[in-house]
């Protein structure tokens, strides 16, 4: 063991002199101007090729009694080895309770400890980490178990006005009769074990607690023995995601995906040169907290601090004053209400200096404030999809405004991008088209659909995104509509047609197309526009009401308006980008994508 950790050692100092301090790129005077809408993300620093469960030990070897995780609001901190330690009994328990290598465990619900430590544990164990959305309600979370065929599932106890286990067991009533580890459930059969966060015991379920309890000394043994088995190009996640196309989808995600998205991003944002504490308000069961954040932990040693379970300007700031934050991630809904929080001034920023936006447009007001009022200067821009783990183009910390808010920067590391034509073939810089991936961030496939994966993904592994995009001479991306129409809300995917499958069972009501109109603050609203049955009536709030319960509450139309007829193509298709210009403009929001 001595002489693995002095040749880590050894190979840390040397990386720490060879890597280069800046940018990876050419500036435009050092390299010839771009011709055609391709490039890639130069890099002299190769992928990382490592499982997530050997770079968390490596990282313990390192750093053993350096704090890594921070829970505000649950008053944890961890050290890597008190970490690692929790990890590995949490992998051993769930083991022991019949968990095998490959099987799918759910997770459910918001921001905790447990929920970083059943991330890393099931790592650990070869098991695969599935992400279920916290707003999820009784019809998604049958869907997203059933397609994956879950044989275990984590979740906590109540969140604002989510009762998660009363959510469950009206999708498997066989709970309140079932024994620990042994629930028959008819419409989920390969679901077996529920584990519940959280002090209380419940019908049909183990303790998050017992469960760590229950690890043996022989089997964290196995535990550490089966790293050396687990291979980085294994499955390891799997996300939900609506995609451009169709029901929600599982995006699977080896170690090797999103190990390297984590390692590379946390590159640009220059974790590698100092000491770096991440305020972390985002959620982890997207990648935005999950990759983009804890994975962090282990590729960049920095510190993650979580200020609660949920988004809360007051105490995300709080938690940057009092753990003297170096970096802050957020949506620019995020920013913008951390900004007009009224005690703002009363917190310490000054440790700021960089992070992420992502998930929408930032405007450019709000990256002028975020520089200036929040000691950011050197905060980045990201753009990417959870099929692409999930970064493809992020800024330089040193870009200017106009790039960092007019464009999504330029490749990761490792990853190419390039914009077609209708017919697949690759355009000059500056015309639109459709943007494609390829590299070391590209999913494995949609889980268990082969055929869907066969329509975003080609032979040669280029992913079509869907989006619209525009590559400029010194490889700037911007990102300049959706080819199919879905919305994102508040750094939240919406695809219109699940919307839309449960307004067609409301009994008066006959068509319904929801399409985004723009938002200052969310950047993208839901609106419907409704066809009535003849001789029926509802109203708005009805329609709201009929919602509720049937979808998480981000998915519930803002905007509700009641026609008689959509624009139509001549082949009797609906428009509707005109119904999204049309339903902009009578809403005085203005254009979409401006």
């Amino acid at each position: 063991m001595a002489a693995r950790v002095l040749w880590r050692t050894r190979c840390k100092l040397t990386l720490k002199n060879v890597l280069p301090r800046g940018r990876f790129y050419s500036t435009s005077s050092e390299q010839s101007k771009l011709k055609w809408s391709y490039v890639h993300g130069q890099s002299p620093i190769s992928p990382r090729g490592i499982t997530i469960g050997n770079l968390l030990q490596e990282r313990v070897e390192l750093s053993p009694e350096k704090e890594v995780v921070v829970f505000c609001s649950q008053n944890i901190r961890k050290t890597y080895t008190q970490f690692l330690e929790e990890v590995d009994q949490l992998a051993a328990g769930l083991v022991s309770l019949g968990l095998e290598r490959g099987d799918r465990v759910g997770i459910w619900g918001p921001n905790s400890y447990e929920w970083v430590l059943t991330q890393y544990a099931t790592a650990r164990a070869g098991l695969i980490l599935v992400n279920i959305n916290p707003q999820y309600k009784e019809q998604e979370l049958q869907f997203a178990l059933s397609k994956v065929a879950c044989k275990a599932i984590i979740l906590s106890e109540k969140f604002k006005d989510q009762n998660y286990y009363e959510i469950l067991r009206s999708v498997v009533p066989e709970l309140s009769d079932s024994s620990p580890g042994d629930i028959k459930c008819q419409r989920l059969p390969n679901l077996k074990i529920l584990v519940t966060m959280g002090d209380h015991s419940y019908n049909g379920g183990f303790k998050f607690g017992d469960v760590l309890k229950a690890a043996t000394t022989a089997g964290c043994r196995d535990i550490l023995d089966l790293q050396r088995k687990l291979q980085f190009d294994d499955p390891i996640n799997i996300q939900f995601t609506s995609g451009t196309t169709g029901v929600p989808k599982g995006a699977t995600l080896s170690h090797h995906n999103i190990v390297n998205n984590s390692f590379f991003m946390g590159h640009r944002l220059g974790y590698h040169t100092q000491e770096s504490r991440i305020c972390v308000p985002v959620p982890i069961y997207h990648c935005f907290g999950m990759v983009m954040a804890s994975l962090c932990t282990i590729t960049h040693g920095v510190k993650c601090v979580y200020p609660g379970p949920g988004f809360d300007a007051g105490t995300t700031l709080k938690a940057v004053a009092d753990e003297k934050c170096t970096s802050l991630y957020g949506v620019p809904t995020m920013f913008i209400d951390m900004l007009n929080h009224p005690d703002f001034d009363q917190y310490d920023l000054t440790s700021l200096s960089t992070g992420i936006m992502a998930g929408s447009p930032c405007p450019v007001e709000v990256m002028l404030q975020v520089n200036e009022k929040m000691h950011m200067p050197q905060v980045t821009v990201a753009y990417g999809t959870t099929e692409n783990s999930p970064v493809t183009f992020q800024t330089m910390r040193d870009d200017n405004l106009e790039k960092r808010t007019s464009t999504v920067g330029r490749p990761l590391d490792h990853v190419e991008a390039k914009v077609v034509d209708e017919d697949g073939n690759m355009v000059a810089v500056g015309t639109r088209g459709e943007l494609y991936i390829r590299g070391i961030n590209v999913m494995l496939g949609y889980w268990d659909e082969p055929e869907k994966t066969a329509e975003v993904i080609s032979e040669s592994r280029w992913y079509s995104t869907g989006d619209t995009a525009i590559i400029d001479e010194e490889g700037f991306c911007k990102i300049v509509g959706r080819i199919k129409d879905l919305i994102i809300r508040g750094g939240e995917n919406v695809y219109p047609l699940e919307i839309e499958d449960v307004l067609y069972k409301h009994p008066q009501i006959k068509d319904v197309q929801i399409v985004g109109v723009p938002d200052k603050r969310l950047g993208e609203e839901i609106c419907a526009w409704i066809q009535v049955k003849e001789g029926q009536q509802v109203t708005a709030e009805e329609v709201k009401d009929f919602c509720k319960g049937k979808l998480a509450k981000y998915k519930v139309p803002r905007y509700i308006s009641f026609v008689e007829e959509y624009p139509l193509t001549v082949t009797g298709k609906v428009q509707k980008y005109k119904i999204r210009e049309a339903a902009s403009k009578e809403l005085g929001l203005g254009n979409v994508f401006s």
